[in-house]
């Protein structure tokens, strides 16, 4: 070993030495050359990535993966909230939870979708990154699960559409993806869309998630319904004293003077100690260390931040005996605990594996408005995280602004989405929280593996995942983003991108999203306001969408008649501001047509070529034949 200067070995440098070496190694491999790293005999196609080394790329992947792994339990309790292929017959669905053996099913299906997420995150990070070569991790998106548990499914199946009608739906909408994808038309619709009705769109689903993030079903219960009077209200009681009628708490509301010595406590014994029957504490353990703890690890941009915040409340909730317990004494919690006492198990996937249900009854019209929604959300996510991704990785081709392999990422990222209908899941989509990777120095496919590799490792601790109160979670969905770009982001949410200069882009609260609406002309302004406002106020992403693009249309459509009809004498004030829209799609022919005139040029190539050997065989048969005729002549003349 190296010696320092007292003489002793220098261990950094060894270290330094040994990665070296596996860098070298992996970089002279088979592994190197199919990734591009740098240093290695990658000759086909573009050249070695920059400072892409095998080490870099593990730790980027392993900075995804715990950057991502709230998803696991957030999603499942997301999804499980529909009740899966549970059956209750109650007329009022929100009764059915009262039922053990109905509650007890759901809480099999959690767990089920805890290992679906992990399986179906895990398998297409890991092909993903295989057959793109690409630093990004696939995962079930945020904002679509919610739209498909709590507007398609409906809470314990109270919505227009089955829970296994709903994966036929996300089954066919990745089938779609594909064929949309290949044919070109997945860039044309992102395009025809207005820009500032997409930014509105993840404004109004952020909204929607902090909606959820506030709730009782999978958040922390500070808002609850409020009857005819307020639509929204207080919450801070437990769930057995909301009103059957209204959904208000009755009794012991956040601002109920009876209960607000629990804002005083002198530690945190004094909270898990509370027991007042009019306020959960549950509440409070979630908005000081759920809440406020990780926003404080986000000022200082502390990637795992999340994690902290959910193992905070989940630790200090597992402990029985408590009034936080998250097993307390009871045939549900004593099943939990039971479950939680493994640690390390294999629990496979009983009741959401192959729902899918082609009986559609009379939820035809229904059906058709879920697909809808889930492929235009999921192709503004997909498209506008991939290329924001790729973009910080340095791999966009700056005439056309595409990226190496982009049918196939897409084509992937489809393929996924339906196999994880297959799971019982959501759409999977490509999570912003990659740049955290790629922040961390990835370049290549291999970080996208590690961490599907991580998610796959996962599955078998589903114990510890099924194990999380949805009170640790719920300041997640408040704080977490819309996966639509990097800067855009919901309240708090902070994460690093590295772009091609080494410099740093920090994403900032959701009110820098809104700044990109066009609120300068009120023909863009008013039709996003709508769209912001409908998603979380009408609990649906569908009719938010609808809505807007009504809006848009009708407006536009009605000012732009005037304005052709009058010659352009009536323009409304700021006309000139009014964001610039067309039809036509901009960017590359899909990969076909290209491949077709690259083969028509090539057979034209060819046969000019031909024509041109065939001349040059006429003229020098003619030559041949002048000269021989000279020739003749000559010896002719000679005898």
């Amino acid at each position: 070993m190296t010696p320092s200067k007292q003489g002793r070995p220098n261990v950094l440098v060894e270290m330094r030495k040994f990665f070296g070496t596996i860098n070298g190694w992996a970089a002279r491999s088979r592994v190197g050359s199919y990734f591009r790293l740098s240093g290695s005999d990658h000759v086909r196609g573009p050249a070695c990535l920059e400072n892409a080394t095998f080490c870099r790329e593990i730790r980027a992947g392993l900075t995804t993966f715990a950057t991502m792994a709230y998803i696991i339990s957030v999603n499942a309790s997301l999804l499980s909230q529909t009740g899966g292929p549970c059956i209750c017959n109650l007329p009022v669905k929100a009764e059915c939870d009262n039922i053990p053996e109905f509650s007890a099913c759901k809480e099999v299906i959690r767990r089920d979708l805890i290992t679906a997420t992990a399986a179906i995150s895990g398998m297409a990070s890991l092909v993903f990154g295989l057959a793109t070569n690409l630093p990004v991790a696939l995962a079930p998106g945020m904002g679509l699960n919610a739209y498909f548990a709590f507007q398609v499914v409906g809470v314990n199946g109270s919505g227009n559409t089955k829970y296994s009608t709903a994966l036929t739906a996300v089954f066919l909408e990745g089938i779609i993806f594909i064929v949309l994808a290949l044919t070109g038309m997945r860039q044309w619709l992102v395009k025809v869309i207005p820009s500032t009705l997409k930014t509105a769109t993840g404004v109004g689903i952020g909204l929607f998630l902090t909606e959820l993030g506030l709730s009782y079903s999978v958040g922390i219960g500070a808002i609850t319904g409020g009857g005819l009077a307020t639509p929204l209200a207080l919450g801070g009681c437990p769930a057995e004293l909301l009103s059957k009628t209204t959904g208000a708490c009755e009794v012991g509301q956040m601002t109920n003077p009876k209960a607000r010595n629990i804002g005083r406590f002198h530690g945190i014994w004094t909270l898990l100690s509370y027991t007042s029957a009019d306020q959960i504490p549950q509440l409070w353990l979630a908005v000081f260390c759920g809440g406020i703890v990780t926003a404080f690890l986000m000022a200082y941009r502390v990637k795992y931040a999340f994690i902290v915040g959910i193992a905070l409340v989940s630790v200090i909730s597992w402990p029985r005996g408590t009034s936080v317990t998250y097993f307390p004494d009871t045939e549900t919690g004593n099943s939990r605990f039971e479950f939680f006492k493994q640690i390390v198990t294999w629990h496979p996937i009983h009741r959401t594996l192959n729902q899918i249900d082609w009986t559609f009854d009379n939820t035809g019209s229904h059906f058709v408005l879920a697909i809808f929604t889930f492929l235009y959300v999921d192709i503004i996510d997909a498209t506008a995280t991939l290329y924001s991704m790729v973009r910080f990785c340095g791999v966009v081709d700056q005439k056309d602004g595409d990226f190496p392999r982009s049918t196939l990422a897409y084509c992937t990222d489809a393929f996924f989405i339906s196999v994880g209908a297959l799971f019982g899941c959501s759409p999977v989509t490509a999570f912003i929280e990659s740049g955290a990777g790629i922040a961390e120095g990835g370049r290549t496919g291999i970080t996208a593996i590690v961490t599907g590799l991580c998610f796959l490792v996962s599955i078998f601790f589903a114990p510890i995942f099924a194990s999380l109160p949805p009170w640790a979670t719920g300041c997640t969905l408040v704080m977490v983003r819309h996966p639509d770009s990097p800067d855009r982001l919901v309240f708090w949410k902070t994460i690093n991108l590295t772009d091609l200069n080494g410099h740093q882009k920090v994403g900032c609260m959701m009110i820098r999203q809104i700044t990109q609406v066009n609120w300068h002309y009120v023909g863009d302004a008013l039709p996003s306001f709508v769209v912001m406002a409908f998603i979380p106020f009408s609990y649906s992403v569908a009719y938010g969408l609808i809505a807007g693009i009504l809006v848009y249309t009708v407006l536009n459509g009605l000012v732009g008649i005037l304005v052709y009809v009058s010659g352009g004498r009536f323009e409304p004030r700021e006309y000139d501001l009014k964001e610039y829209w067309t039809w036509k799609g901009t960017g590359r022919r899909p990969w076909f047509v290209r491949a077709i005139r690259a083969k028509r040029s090539d057979r034209r190539v060819d046969h000019v070529a031909e024509d041109s050997d065939d001349r040059g065989n006429a003229n020098d048969s003619i030559l041949m034949t002048r000269v021989k005729t000279i020739s003749n002549d000559y010896s002719t003349a000679s005898q």
